[in-house]
């Protein structure tokens, strides 16, 4: 059975002239020959050291800020991996890798890794290619900075939209089953059920 490995890396979020210090989960999910990884946060040598060898079929990153995507072309080429990011965070991705390029994902691509399928749901707001990818054989959706232990993701600063993100979380993270496991970009796991029954009070709340 595939498995499911957190890596947390420290740095730094920045962006609007701010600058911000976070640990970033990132999520190994795979078996002992095969993975992916998503989002290569600040540094690459203990992601490097949690793959440990295995073939990365692709390098994902859940949306294009800077703490989510630092060493993203780094392990790119280190595994000959491709690099995946959604096309409408473009400008977020060259405001850290100017001259490097990555492979576009859309709603609906799916990647097969160890025997399972990671489908990509387009869930803008906290970023305009903000990319939650849902595994149904793991009961799992792994959320980047769209959905949180304890609500949405921020929309508080450039490129993001408070009824977008709503929007997102309501009619695509809320429709999964409610046992579906939330990996964060950020903090501890969720499960969409304990997020979802807040809904009203988000919007309620407003940002």
């Amino acid at each position: 059975m595939p498995a499911i490995e957190r890596v947390v890396t420290h740095g730094t979020f920045e962006l609007d002239g701010g600058s911000w210090e976070v640990d970033n989960n990132v999520w190994v999910v795979g078996d002992d020959s095969d993975i992916v990884v998503f989002d290569a946060a600040h540094t690459a040598a203990p992601i490097v050291a949690a793959v440990g060898g295995r073939n990365v079929v692709a390098v994902v990153c859940t949306h294009g800020h800077n703490d989510h995507v630092t060493v993203a072309p780094e392990l790119g080429k280190t595994f000959d991996a491709p690099v995946l990011l959604h096309p409408a965070d473009d400008m977020l991705w060259r405001m850290t890798h100017p001259d490097d390029d990555f492979r576009t994902v859309s709603a609906g691509d799916t990647l097969r890794v160890a025997g399972i399928e990671l489908r990509a749901l387009h869930t803008p707001g906290h970023s305009p290619g903000s990319v939650c990818w849902y595994a149904p054989d793991l009961g799992a959706v792994f959320s980047g900075d769209t959905l949180f232990s304890g609500g949405p993701g921020a929309t508080g600063r450039s490129f993001s939209d408070f009824p977008t993100i709503l929007e997102s979380i309501s009619g695509r993270l809320g429709t999964l089953p409610g046992d579906t496991v939330v990996y964060t970009g950020h903090g501890d796991t969720t499960s969409i059920g304990d997020e979802i029954v807040h809904y009203d009070e988000w919007v309620a709340r407003g940002h």
